[in-house]
């Protein structure tokens, strides 16, 4: 609940004898805010926007050339001594009127004083424009003449017929994305492929054009007026942008909304044209370009358009729907009131919300919108840098000296010279000083556990692959899967009907070798060595051969479990020489192997690690236990299953070409696990080992996974 402000005010004699009125051309409106009357007054120069409760505007609409500031709050309590505002309020009233430029004077001196404040606004909107470096705008033409003559045509869209079109049309085009989303998905690996940049690009500009005049065309069909169209430097990336903030005036709550997700709406359903257009192309430019606009229209909406943490589309359709106005800037208010209220002690210091309702809104909004756009803002960051290394280290300092720097300067300037903190200014100095002491030992001196999890696969200590060594056709399956098996136990029995004709031939070779053998031996004076040379080669022939006939009935090489999901579906098919059937799996010890990126490559080989456990999938909540661990030295890129890289579900990114290979080098550990009775061990079985490290400070362990970033991405 707001804290009323004070009744008398020390500083009411400079401005109790002034003679100040409303500007005529102010425009006047009623609006409706959860279910309260308030005022609005709009600037028609500015086009700014103005919120006044009701007892306000009372003293503001009397005001008059001919009668003196003081002469009018003395009629507003006379006439209403409960609502009328107090000379705390009218002296901020006045002054924040005067800076939106809504006040008039008769004295000369006020001109001057005009384009003073307007020299100095347009200042702040160069700084805060330099500041905001991956959102810079710049205004270029005024759109409202070919709006006008264009809306008798657009305008039939913006109606019930037309929300049925677009609902339509963007069913079907779901259904088609749907029944075409493995095309899709092989695509959209490519999208940021040199290639494709141009196409990407344009796709870009041709939706985010189509987005902006969206939310103008609503506007002037709704009564708004659209001055201004631009070029907006979205990281760097020029796409058009409109003002359409006269929609602000408008009364109905539904039309503000539906401004605010006019260019969400027009963009899906260009998406969705884009979606037919794309699924009845064939590979080309047009095919490429329709996919682009999909994807734009997809990741551009949800990251920034729709999403209510950023000042984007979904930040002015939340603010409509809560019916908070100014909602960014009075979360900070609120924010700003619960640190002066309750942690420097202020006692006049007033909540920006009038219910403890509307108050816990801008409390949660103003926080996760804070930690949102930092995410956001670092991970554009990278993904400059990624590109183009000089802009995203002149980024970098310019959101440090935006972020840090400059917020430091304020906060210090505040503490320092605030009239707000006057009576309890050292109680918030030795706050700010101890809370900093404690914020540094926190984090520089004060070790914390520090641990770091790579990811890995259950594998038996002792496993053999089933492969056939001949090619042949399988009979039948000699024993089920699951089973039990011993040494040199059939598994499969394979029928290979060129190989008995082949070793019928080599037995008839061999036996009338044989016999011409004994025949030159009984005459006098033969040549028998080349008879016994291909007696010889006749031999082992056979024995080859008998060998591989032996091989049909392929054998378990070891004891284990028989291992074989799909060895249903090879009964009765010819296979090649060298097909893997199943695996012969021994129960009786396993081991986690692991691959550790480069960045824990000192964790694990300097650091040694003081224990490790393991998590398994599907079992999360149980934790297998590992008796020792072997750091394989080397780096690797072969990974022990494909189930652990990006094609399979994992968390190693792969080569596209090959799944079971990583894009970088790694380090294997192999870790003895000790049996569990709730913990199914199987062989193949993925999962996650954590190695637990000694402490260590939290700002040392951050700005060692800085470097460790910087050295990966940049070799910094």
């Amino acid at each position: 609940m707001a804290e009323p402000l004070g009744t008398f005010s020390e500083s009411w004699h400079r401005i109790a004898g002034q003679r100040v009125y409303l500007r005529p051309d102010a425009v006047v409106q009623r609006h409706r805010y959860r279910g309260e009357r308030w005022i609005v007054l709009q600037n028609p120069l500015s086009n700014q926007f103005f919120r006044l409760r009701p007892a306000a505007y009372e003293f503001v609409g009397r005001l008059r050339p001919d009668r003196t500031v003081q002469e009018v709050w003395q009629e507003c309590v006379a006439r209403s001594p409960d609502d009328a505002p107090g000379q705390e309020a009218v002296l901020q009233l006045l002054s924040q009127l005067y800076f939106a430029n809504l006040l008039h004077y008769e004295q000369a001196l006020d001109s001057a004083q005009l384009f003073e404040r307007s020299k100095k606004r347009r200042q702040r909107e160069i700084s805060s424009r330099l500041l905001n470096l991956m959102f810079m705008r710049f205004p270029l033409l005024d759109p409202d003449n070919f709006l006008l003559r264009t809306l008798p045509v657009v305008g039939r869209l913006i109606s019930p017929a037309g929300a049925v079109l677009w609902l339509v049309t963007l069913g079907l085009a779901i259904k088609v994305v749907l029944d075409n989303w493995q095309s899709l998905r092989l695509q959209g690996q490519g999208v940021l492929a040199p290639g494709n940049l141009p196409l990407l690009y344009l796709g870009l500009v041709v939706i985010k054009t189509i987005h902006e005049f969206g939310h103008a065309y609503f506007c002037r069909k709704f009564g708004g007026e659209v001055h201004v169209m631009g070029v907006m430097l979205m990281i760097f990336t020029p796409v058009p942008y409109v003002d359409a903030s006269s929609s602000w005036g408008l009364r109905e709550r539904s039309k503000r909304i539906l401004v605010g997700a006019a260019g969400v709406i027009v963009e899906l359903f260009v998406a969705a044209l884009a979606v037919f257009v794309w699924s009845r192309t064939g590979p080309g430019t047009l095919h490429s370009l329709a996919f682009n606009m999909m994807f734009v229209a997809s990741v551009s909406t949800i990251i920034f358009n729709i999403n209510p943490l950023l000042r984007f589309d979904g930040y002015y359709i939340l603010s409509d729907l809560l019916e908070i106005p100014n909602l960014s800037q009075r979360a900070n208010q609120e924010l700003r009131h619960l640190w002066e209220h309750y942690i420097f002690g202020v006692k006049d210091s007033s909540s920006a919300a009038p219910t403890p309702a509307e108050a816990a809104w801008l409390v949660v909004f103003g926080i996760a919108s804070g930690i949102y756009r930092v995410l956001v803002f670092s991970s554009v960051l990278l993904l400059v840098a990624d590109r183009f290394l000089l802009i995203g280290l002149i980024m970098a300092a310019v959101c440090a000296i935006s972020w840090v720097t400059v917020p430091a300067g304020k906060f210090i300037y505040y503490l320092a010279t605030s009239p707000r903190l006057q009576r309890v200014r050292w109680r918030a100095c030795a706050i700010t000083a101890g809370l900093a002491v404690v914020l540094l030992v926190l984090l520089g001196v004060i070790p914390f556990p520090t641990h770091f999890r790579a990811p890995g696969v259950v594998q038996a200590e002792r496993r053999s692959g089933v492969i056939n060594d001949v090619p042949g056709k399988v009979e039948k399956l000699l024993v089920q899967p699951g089973s039990m098996v011993s040494l040199g136990q059939p598994l499969l029995q394979l029928t290979n009907q060129e190989l008995g004709l082949a070793l019928a031939e080599a037995q008839s070779v061999c036996r009338e070798t044989d016999a011409r053998l004994r025949e030159a031996l009984s005459k006098t004076n033969a040549d028998v060595k080349p008879l016994e040379s291909r007696l010889e080669a006749a031999s082992s022939r056979l024995e080859k051969l008998k060998a591989d006939e032996a091989a049909l009935t392929v054998r378990a090489r070891h004891e284990g479990i028989w291992v074989a999901p799909r060895i249903q579906e090879v009964v009765g098919r010819q296979l090649d020489r060298g097909v893997a059937l199943g695996l012969v799996v021994n129960p009786a010890s396993f081991e986690f192997v692991a691959t550790i990126p480069q960045t824990d490559a000192d964790a694990a080989f300097a650091r040694q690690p003081r224990k490790a456990t393991v998590r398994l999938r599907g079992q999360a909540g149980s934790l297998l236990n590992v008796s020792q661990w072997t750091v394989v030295p080397g780096g690797k890129q072969t990974l022990p299953s494909p189930a652990l890289g990006w094609a399979a579900g994992g968390e190693v990114p792969v080569s596209a070409n090959e799944p079971a290979k990583a894009k970088e080098p790694f380090f294997e550990i192999h870790a003895n696990l000790l049996p569990a009775q709730k913990v199914a061990l199987l062989h193949g079985r993925s999962g996650t080992i954590r190695f637990t490290l000694a402490p260590q400070p939290l700002l040392q362990t951050w700005l060692r996974r800085l470097g460790q970033l910087l050295q990966k991405r940049y070799q910094l």
